[in-house]
């Protein structure tokens, strides 16, 4: 049987991708040739692990919302300090490997805030196509 992914969550991981499809454009322009593809990786690495942080979020939202009060201030703070660590060690490897950029991994991984903002204007216009 498959699950239908929640709206707002559809949502989140759209702004997430659109965010990062805006600045993969802008970066074609305004970064030097020989910088453009460690970039492009940094980026999209940053874009990935905000999806995946926004998943983990709303699975943890999900099951707190089943636990005590006490419980689940518990359990969200652990799973808070669980998305940040993940965070810090994708953009630790970014930097020590030198895979990708790791100031672009880390305007990636700011579509997660940028889509929380957004997502009502995003919301509105998805309800209009419909």
């Amino acid at each position: 049987m498959k699950k239908k992914i929640n709206e707002t969550l559809f949502e989140l991981l759209l702004g997430i991708f659109i965010w990062g499809a805006i600045w993969q454009a802008a970066g074609v322009w305004f970064v030097p040739d020989t910088d453009k593809m460690a970039c492009s990786i940094g980026l999209w690495i940053g874009v990935l692990t905000a999806e995946i942080c926004a998943a983990h979020m709303y699975r943890s939202l999900d099951r707190a919302l089943d636990l005590s009060e006490k419980d689940a201030q518990k359990y969200m703070m652990s799973r808070s300090m669980m998305r940040y660590g993940l965070i810090i060690i994708v953009l630790l490897v970014l930097m020590v490997t030198e895979a990708g950029n790791p100031l672009t991994g880390f305007l990636g991984v700011m579509g997660l805030k940028a889509a929380a903002y957004l997502q009502p204007l995003l919301h509105k216009l998805l309800e209009r196509r419909r």
